[in-house]
């Protein structure tokens, strides 16, 4: 049997699978932050994103887009996908991201450096994530269909 995944395919469901298991992991600790609620969800947000960056692995061959569009829409998602688990992460940890997340913070502020860390990851995310989710819609509407 022969595989149709590109290279990039593969490396997204290797790294979706490293973050989904940075995910379970996170859940055997999250109890012990400084923010739990938090914790819990950094937790959810390896699974999650793990999840997105594998099953993206797996269709990334049909992406009709140029190599350097594909290069630059592939470090979008997954720089999105991690720096969105550490964000929320460093919160649960450090007991910060009131000024970002005040509903899962629970009130908690960190330090002026601790709310930039978590402010920077959280905005920057999501410019990177709608990018590179925008060029996967693009490089998908583009492809022709198999058959």
């Amino acid at each position: 049997m022969t595989s149709q995944l590109s290279p990039l395919g593969r490396q997204l469901i290797l790294l979706g699978m490293i973050l989904f298991m940075l995910g379970l992991l996170t859940g055997f600790v999250s109890g012990a932050f400084a923010n739990p609620r938090m914790g819990l969800s950094a937790h959810l947000e390896g699974l999650m994103n793990g999840t997105f960056l594998a099953v993206l692995g797996l269709f990334w061959h049909h992406l009709a887009l140029a190599r350097g569009v594909l290069l630059f829409a592939f470090w979008m998602v997954v720089y999105a996908a991690y720096a969105n688990w550490l964000g929320v992460l460093l919160g649960g940890i450090w007991g910060a991201g009131g000024s970002m997340m005040p509903i899962s913070a629970n009130g908690l502020m960190g330090s002026s450096f601790q709310e930039g860390v978590i402010a920077f990851l959280l905005i920057t995310i999501s410019g990177a994530m709608v990018i590179g989710v925008a060029l996967v819609i693009w490089g998908l509407w583009r492809a022709k269909p198999q058959g």
